[in-house]
């Protein structure tokens, strides 16, 4: 099981993201989440780590668990994490630029993050974003990095009866 999440939070055509201010995506924008804590599950994790970083308590049932995405790097590195998406309704307030311990939180819209060569986002949001949000089904995406960059993504479908951590709509 890999050992980080990452939840993009969506309300209308905005995508709630976060500037961060630590490695590993230091000064990029990128969801929210985090590392899980021990013995905790994916699932519990994500609802943790969206309270702690943006003061947003969503309901599970607003959540989608869209897969994983996995990387090994050239010096030898692995890792993972669960995506999920959430979703807001219109009318909840929540205004930004907001400061907090993790980075800057700020509306972004989906067209910007979707922009051919847009250097403000993670180098492999840009693979897997636009299937997250517009496939229902959930995916595994693998990338290969070398020096920083993406040098190989592939992806393929999770089948249904593998572990879906929240209710699909």
């Amino acid at each position: 099981m890999y050992k980080y999440t990452l939840c993009f939070i969506q309300r209308n055509d905005e995508i709630l993201m976060l500037n961060r201010d630590k490695p590993p995506v230091l000064g990029l924008w990128n969801g929210v989440g985090g590392k899980m804590n021990d013995g905790e599950t994916p699932a519990a994790c994500i609802l943790r780590e969206i309270a702690e970083e943006t003061g947003l308590h969503i309901a599970p049932e607003h959540i989608q668990d869209k897969g994983t995405v996995s990387w090994n790097t050239d010096d030898g590195t692995t890792g993972g994490m669960h995506l999920f998406t959430a979703v807001i309704a219109s009318d909840v307030p929540y205004s930004t630029p907001i400061r907090t311990l993790e980075g800057i939180l700020d509306w972004k819209s989906i067209d910007w993050l979707l922009m051919d060569r847009n250097h403000g986002v993670g180098c492999m949001i840009p693979h897997y974003f636009r299937r997250m949000l517009q496939e229902k089904n959930r995916f595994h995406h693998r990338f290969t990095m070398e020096n920083g960059s993406v040098c190989a993504y592939s992806y393929e479908e999770i089948p249904a009866c593998e572990g879906t951590i929240f209710v699909q709509t």
